[in-house]
């Protein structure tokens, strides 16, 4: 049921010299925090096209309460209460422009609640999505094939990258235009896209695959692990995951996350055999 009533908040894009703040409610909760965060890192420099960092601010003060990044995903940060209350009043007068509703759970089925008298129903609500995290050297050995991908395997990735989305999200992202295939290369082409590849009759293609999709503030959440359908069951994810683990504590962040639907309990155990533990609870809303 909708909570409607007037608050003391206002709601305006935050902007560089709303760093700082933003940054320290990101740091509450860095693992919940990190979609949020990779914008907030970004202030300061051109934001994607038709994407805001919004910001809850209270009458007398000068610094946000509480933060959501409105993009392809609508995503919140220390949102609670009046100051839901609030952004839930702002989205309402506009068009829904996202995809999704992502973050911990305790804001996100709330955010919804309130948004869902006005806004078109969703494809799904996933609303118990165990965050795992781990911030210590994996608990099996890792996959010595397993490996970030080359610029030049692109071509190799981007089949394995629609295969996991479509089976995962229920379309095929590339029917939507270009900017799918754009993500991809972008995080080949940075080094955060790990790959094992091998030939299963036709050539090298690649049968595991997982993404760094979110790097920022000490966190780099995993996102788009698939394994190959011929080869789940034999324990390359666990491997795989263990190779990743290793390799983004070297290079990029000390503490590793992802979250996952609660009823994949393959992927659940995997997860944990690694070494990985569960910290909170996301969850989805997707349209």
């Amino acid at each position: 049921m909708a909570l409607w009533r007037r608050s003391a908040q206002s709601v305006r894009p935050v902007g560089p010299a709303d760093r700082d703040a933003a940054l320290e409610l990101c740091l509450r909760d860095p693992v919940g925090s990190v979609l949020a965060a990779v914008q907030v890192e970004r202030l300061g420099q051109p934001p994607p096209s038709g994407t805001q960092l919004l910001g809850v601010f209270g009458d007398d003060d000068p610094q946000p309460a509480a933060l959501c990044w409105a993009g392809a995903n609508l995503v919140p940060v220390a949102l609670y209460g009046d100051l839901l209350v609030e952004l839930a009043e702002n989205l309402h007068r506009r068009s829904r422009r996202c995809s999704s509703i992502v973050g911990p759970a305790d804001m996100v089925l709330p955010l919804w609640d309130e948004l869902s008298t006005s806004w078109s129903l969703p494809r799904e609500v996933r609303a118990d999505q165990p965050s795992l995290v781990i911030d210590h050297e994996p608990a099996v050995a890792p996959d010595p094939a397993v490996r970030p991908a080359r610029r030049d395997e692109t071509t190799l990735v981007l089949p394995a990258s629609v295969a996991m989305f479509t089976e995962e999200v229920g379309y095929d992202p590339t029917v939507m235009g270009g900017s799918y295939g754009a993500r991809v290369a972008e995080l080949v082409a940075t080094g955060r896209t790990y790959l094992r590849l091998e030939d299963l009759g036709d050539g090298p293609q690649v049968v595991f695959k997982a993404d760094v999709g979110a790097l920022a503030i000490g966190v780099a959440q995993v996102q788009g692990v698939w394994v190959h359908p011929q080869l789940r069951g034999r324990g390359m994810a666990s491997a795989g995951m263990a190779a990743v683990v290793a390799d983004v504590r070297a290079r990029l962040a000390p503490t590793v996350s992802l979250y996952v639907n609660d009823y994949n309990a393959p992927a659940l155990g995997a997860y944990r055999r690694v070494g990985f533990r569960q910290v909170g609870t996301y969850a989805t809303v997707l349209f």
